[in-house]
């Protein structure tokens, strides 16, 4: 059975996992709009990941004997300034997930629950990886500036990154 304040912080994580799918995919929205379609492919996609991310939490408090919650969600924000704004916004949101798994992790030590922190070890190396990754971009487009040939070109190569399967 699934310790009370385990099942408590997964809860909390999979409201944020949603929360992350749910701003990428606002980020994707705005993108498209404004002709960035390979930026909104690679929104898109890890809207999609993020969702991924969220139902294996789900499954797993279930299958531990927890009940995983369906969270409400607030409205991510509409519009953004800026490409550079939606990967800032990006990679300091990647940042936070990664604090909070990492208190999961915790907790799981503080209640001796060695199969969850097993299981969240996942999640820890998927961070490194969506970190790393959101600041390769943030190199990249603060290399660029507001160089239009850049942009679009930027635009292009991570819509092709975007055509890579989804891990």
């Amino acid at each position: 059975m699934l310790n009370k304040n385990i099942e408590t912080a997964l809860n909390n994580q999979i409201k944020l996992e949603a929360e992350s799918s749910q701003l990428y995919l606002a980020m994707a929205s705005c993108a498209e709009t404004r002709g960035f379609g390979g930026t909104s492919a690679f929104l898109y996609q890890h809207s999609d990941e993020e969702r991924m991310h969220m139902l294996k939490l789900v499954k797993f408090v279930n299958e531990r004997g927890g009940h995983a919650i369906v969270p409400a969600l607030a409205q991510p924000p509409v519009s953004f300034d800026a490409i550079q704004t939606i990967f800032k916004t990006l990679l300091e949101h990647e940042i936070s997930v990664t604090e909070s798994i990492n208190n999961v992790v915790d907790d799981c030590l503080n209640e001796k629950d060695y199969t969850t922190q097993n299981f969240m070890q996942w999640y820890v190396s998927e961070q490194i990886e969506e970190e790393g990754l959101a600041r390769t971009i943030m190199d990249k487009l603060n290399m660029i500036g507001n160089d239009k040939g850049g942009l679009y070109l930027f635009d292009r190569d991570i819509g092709n990154q975007a055509s890579a399967p989804l891990a």
